[in-house]
């Protein structure tokens, strides 16, 4: 658990701007070997929360969804700051028909996490198990819409997970 943010928690973040302060709080929280999981359905903001993780770990490139390339990384603009890897597990999981574990290990990211930060996108179940703890965010669209058709908002929570948690 990194200090700062605590078990667990929730926001409410009223823009796409919002999201990405949020994400980028988190991001300067994010150390070498952290996991971060985000769930949330098509359009929650998944990726807007990455390019904000990615502004506050202060890492290269532009932040876009890898769903076609399963992993995108991102080196730090500093000396000994972390990197991010940035995945889309939605594409491991497939139709069912394939292995996702065997293909999140061909992405090697154990081997990665003495220099890098993962963050995955539709990874909870699958790819918490490269490291003892993970940080899982949810973000929540709906129920602010439900309440006001004209929402951008959306509800952010988080929680750690795993044996250290």
């Amino acid at each position: 658990m990194r200090p700062g943010l605590g078990e667990r928690g929730e926001i409410r973040a009223e823009t796409a701007e919002d999201t990405r302060a949020f994400g980028e709080r988190l991001g300067a929280l994010l150390e070498a070997g952290d996991v971060v999981i985000l769930d949330g359905p098509l359009g929650a903001g998944k990726t807007t929360m990455t390019q904000g993780l990615a502004r506050g770990m202060g890492v290269r490139g532009r932040v876009t969804s890898p769903t076609f390339t399963i992993a995108r990384e991102h080196r730090a603009t500093e000396p000994g700051a972390p990197g991010l890897i940035h995945v889309d597990a939605y594409r491991l999981l497939g139709d069912g028909g394939g292995d996702p574990v065997g293909a999140l290990d061909s992405l090697d990211l154990e081997s990665r996490l003495d220099e890098a930060a993962v963050v995955a996108e539709w990874g909870e179940g699958l790819v918490g198990q490269i490291a003892g703890t993970c940080l899982v965010v949810h973000l929540d669209r709906t129920t602010a819409v439900e309440e006001d058709p004209d929402s951008e908002a959306r509800i952010i929570s988080w929680r750690w997970e795993g044996e250290d948690a």
